[in-house]
Order: structure tokens, then sequence, then C-alpha cells
């Protein structure tokens, strides 16, 4: 149980990083459909229980150290060229959106420039990914405990102080700006956009699993853990939406609102969730192209990492309001895939 704790945890701080911890995700996805938001909350949680659960028994199942063997061997030649590329761009893009919102977050905090934040950042990941990927995860796991007690405690307040009914609020909700269609497509496009943010670490984690059953349980259990919270973060800034639904980082807005030294516990929360999906998405990264532990696998990452520095400077919501979901729509091959694998699962390794 302990083992399914863990790595449901990691796979939780794989997928939420800046957009998720911030609120502006959320925000965007969720809460500009009010009502509608909360039905949308309840079919991304039902389908990343699902997808994480194929995910981490897959890697498990083929003892997988880069997403590229296992995605080659369940879509075959062709279809696995694309998906390696979507997947190539995704760990690449977000990880450039991690920096930007790292920038973000000190800034709109401590009104630091953003550029110490994002080059404080790109430092701690390149430490961090000298590491083996066993410690990795664990700092990643770590993390997420802290953000899962935060979402929690945010959401109760703004539940237990709401000025307004929700359907009150519903009009300025829908009102918010974003660039998804609808309710359904937006849900869809949410969940297809994080797994394939999180399918390459998922493997990689899933694959360090011997026990193919413990792997698709953590799998299950963070898929379940991501969906209950963004329910709370939908809900916690639907309460608030008249208020913070301007802000670059509304869920650290409306802790700023119950106590300014909460909020600075969160600012730092917030950057540790940042930081591992940019672990994540650097070090899969990095995974693909050359061997992990090696020489040229820390020149290639610290490379990456200074490339990936000069283009956060695009900024933080822009890149969440336009990648996303394009990375979105993308990501929903792969996610039709996966979900097929599930009726045919390919032969297990054994190493």
């Amino acid at each position: 149980m302990k083992k399914v704790l863990k790595m449901g945890s990691a796979f939780i701080g794989i997928i939420v990083g800046a957009g998720f911890a911030s609120g502006q995700e959320i925000l965007q996805y969720f809460t500009s459909f009010g009502m509608m938001g909360i039905v949308a909350a309840i079919v991304s949680t039902a389908l990343f229980a699902y997808i994480g659960m194929v995910i981490t028994r897959l890697g498990s199942r083929l003892r997988t150290t880069s997403h590229k063997d296992a995605i080659y061997k369940i879509s075959g030649r062709f279809l696995g060229t694309i998906i390696d590329y979507i997947i190539i761009f995704t760990l690449f893009g977000v990880g450039v959106v991690m920096i930007a919102g790292a920038g973000s977050n000190l800034e709109q905090q401590f009104g630091i420039p953003p550029f110490i934040g994002s080059l404080l950042m790109v430092i701690l990941v390149f430490i961090t990914i000298l590491m083996n990927v066993d410690k990795v995860v664990a700092v990643i796991g770590s993390i997420t405990p802290f953000l899962i007690i935060a979402v929690v405690g945010v959401s109760i307040y703004s539940l237990v102080t709401m000025d307004q009914s929700f359907a009150e609020l519903n009009p300025v909700a829908n009102a918010v700006d974003t660039t998804l269609p609808n309710w359904f497509i937006s849900a869809i496009n949410y969940v297809s956009f994080n797994i394939a943010v999180g399918v390459s670490m998922a493997l990689v984690m899933g694959g360090a699993e011997k026990d193919e059953k413990t792997a698709a349980l953590g799998g299950l259990v963070g898929g379940l853990g991501l969906g209950i919270m963004i329910l709370l973060s939908h809900l916690a800034i639907f309460s608030k939406v008249d208020v913070v639904g301007d802000s670059a980082l509304p869920m650290l807005a409306i802790i700023n609102d119950i106590s300014p030294v909460l909020a600075v516990l969160m600012a730092f929360v917030l950057y540790g969730m940042i930081f591992n999906t940019a672990v994540s998405m650097f070090y899969a990264f990095g995974a693909r192209f050359v061997t992990i532990g090696t020489k040229s696998f820390k020149t290639f990452v610290l490379i990456t990492l200074v490339i990936g520095f000069a283009l956060s400077f695009v900024g933080f919501k822009n890149l969440v309001a336009h990648f996303y979901p394009y990375i979105g729509y993308l990501g929903l091959l792969l996610s039709g895939v996966l979900i097929f694998t599930s009726f045919r699962w390919p032969e297990k390794v054994r190493r």
C-alpha cells in the first residue's frame, strides 16, 4: 500500500505544475464554464483514473526506461512516430511553461523580477536531474501532500465564505476568457493534454516497479486524486471568481485573502509543484534522446534548460491559454491508443 500511495503521489506531482497549482488551468478549462465545469471535472476524474492506471501498468509490464520503446510497441511504426514527436514537443514545451510559471509565482507574491524565479528553477531542476530515477520520483512525491492539504483548505475556506451563490456567480464565470469551445471538449482536452504531459515520466516510473498490480493501482490512485483536486480547485475558484477571475495565479490570490502569511507558504508550495513538473519534463525529455546517468545526458539536459529559460520570456499566462489546448488536441491520438491498449496488452517483458 505504501508503494501504491508513493506512486500515486508521484503521478499527481508529475502532472500538477504551474498551470494547475496556480489555478490558471482550472480557471480556463473548468471555471470559465461555471456550473457545467463541475460536470467537466467529474468526466476528467474518470478518464484520469482509467488512463493513469493503463500508463503505469504498461510501464511496469514493458520495464520502460524511456517512453520511446513503449509507444512504438503499442502504436506501431507509423502512429508511434507521430505520437513520439507529439510527446517530445509536449515535454519540452511544458518544461518551458514551468520555467515561466516559476518566474510569475515569485513576481506575484514577492515582486521579484520574473527572470530571477525562472533562473532559480533552472538551477534547481538541473541539480535534481543529476540524481537517479528513484530519487527523482521520491522528490516529486514528497512535495505533493502539501499541495493536497492546501487545495482542500482553500476549497473549504472559499465555500464557507462565499458571498454569492453559484447560480449568481455563473454569469461571471462564463465571462472568463477561454480558448476552449465548450465544457465537454474542455474536459477531454484537459485530460489528453495532461496525459501527453505525464505519459513519458509515468511510463518510466511504472517501469521502475516490478509488480504490475502495484504499478496499476498507483496510477489509479494518482488519477483519482488528481480528479478530486481538480473538482475542489474549481469549486474554490468558482466561489471567488468575481474577485480572482483576472488573476494570473487565482489560488494564490484566494490564499492572500485568507492570510498574507499563508500566501507566502503557498507560494513556496506552488514553486515546489512547478519544480516537480519541470523536473519530470526535462528528465523525460533527456531520457528520450540520451542514456540516463551519462555525462552526455547531463550536458544535453543543461543545454535544453538554457534554451527553455530563453523561451520562457514569452510569458506564463499566454503560454497556458494558447499552448496547452493545442497540445490537448494533439494528445487525443495518444489517449485513444492508450485506451485501446487496455483491451490488448502487449507481451510482458521479463528482466
